[in-house]
């Protein structure tokens, strides 16, 4: 079994350790400073510029403060014009779908990690409940415990990553409404949630095949909000498949929460379950890249791995007359990172045929707000429900 990664540092000439925490898959920095109220933002930010982590011994809510300083000194412009000198107008943003677009996309990545690993050195320590001995400290327990499971002693975690437990707990607790899947879905941490509609909204409005609605199948299932979907459209028995395991225990919570258990089956597995189904849907991560940290698998699929692996078992999982439902976002064409050419020409690999597509703009405010990074890829794209066929 591979040991639990650990971090040390030393306080008033003691040497310390405890589990290190990190969801995002950080490894523990390797030098790590005492800090505390009396600390300057302008140090602690030339510190964590450093890799070197802070284990702040202050009041709680002047650790968040700190973190807001951190976030101003690291978004803030790399070189600031001389007083009275007229700042140079941005860069124009490279035209969709080309290498131009791809570089500038990858460049925003390595901006996003940098920005992630900076604020991820302010820390923070946790006793054997998860508590925090700091003042003005909230009660994080029931959060803490939602994603890490029992405490085996001690642990240190960033501040930023506690604060996101936080956030996905508020979700988790009040949940989504989504009126297609009977009520509300309540999302768990790390697992996508439901919060772009148009997705679900396509396949709420999909015409369903000649075939009865008998068995249906959702492949990646998630928060299992699609295939709680397909089962308020009359499929008798769905099979909701998964090999993540957060992902498996937040889509039976939902399906049990929605009454469905008796219709809805959540399985794990690495895309198809045994047999054949009138519709198969599957609505795999939009962007080919690689993953900088395991939170990000809902997002990213490397190699377009999850969409090939869809498409090329497709064929013998249908039913006669029987549709494999691909929910995608044309997204990563924008961004030039993949074409039209290589999705259509894989779907034809596959021994499929296109029924239909049904497209749906997206909603979210990144679609309409101009100072979004890769904005112009955002504003031009597109989700689509493709109907499929074996040939």
């Amino acid at each position: 079994m591979e040991a639990q990664p650990s971090i040390q540092w030393s306080q008033y000439g003691i040497a310390r350790s405890a589990r290190w925490r990190s969801e995002r898959g950080a490894p523990p920095p390797q030098r790590v400073v005492i800090a505390d109220d009396g600390t300057s933002a302008d140090h602690a930010y030339g510190l964590a510029c450093q890799g070197t982590g802070l284990m702040w011994r202050g009041d709680f809510q002047n650790a968040r403060q700190m973190l807001n300083a951190l976030a101003s000194r690291v978004d803030r412009p790399a070189r600031r014009p001389k007083r009275g000198a007229v700042a140079p107008a941005p860069e124009p943003e490279p035209p969709v779908g080309t290498p131009a677009m791809a570089a500038a996309f990858h460049r925003h990545r390595m901006s996003r990690s940098q920005r992630a690993r900076t604020l991820g050195m302010l820390l923070v320590e946790l006793d054997a409940e998860y508590a925090i001995g700091l003042g003005r400290a909230p009660d994080l327990r029931q959060a803490c415990n939602e994603v890490y499971g029992p405490s085996d002693g001690p642990s240190v975690a960033s501040l930023r990553e506690l604060l996101g437990l936080v956030g996905a707990h508020e979700w988790r607790t009040r949940g989504i409404d989504v009126p297609p899947a009977g009520g509300r879905i309540h999302p768990h941490y790390g697992v996508f949630a439901p919060v772009r509609r148009e997705y679900v909204d396509l396949v709420a409005q999909a015409p369903l095949p000649a075939a009865a609605p008998s068995v249906a199948f959702d492949i990646g299932t998630g928060t299992g909000v699609l295939a709680a979907v397909l089962a308020r459209r009359g499929f008798g028995r769905v099979v909701a498949t998964d090999q993540d395991a957060r992902a498996l225990d937040c889509a039976r919570a939902n399906v049990d929460r929605l009454g469905l258990r008796d219709t809805v089956e959540v399985v794990a597995a690495d895309l198809f379950p045994d047999g054949r189904a009138v519709v198969v849907v599957c609505n795999p991560p939009w962007v080919p890249a690689r993953p900088s940290s395991p939170l990000e698998y809902g997002i990213y699929d490397p190699d377009s791995r999850m969409l090939k692996g869809f498409l090329a078992g497709l064929a013998a999982h249908l039913a006669p007359e029987g549709e494999g439902w691909l929910i995608l976002s044309d997204l990563a064409e924008h961004l030039g990172l993949r074409t039209r050419a290589e999705l259509t020409a894989a779907i034809e690999t596959a021994g499929l045929r296109v029924l239909g597509r049904i497209d749906a703009r997206p909603v979210h405010p990144k679609a309409f707000d101009a100072a979004e990074p890769l904005h112009a890829a955002r504003a031009a794209e597109v989700t689509s429900l493709w109907r499929l066929a074996a040939r």
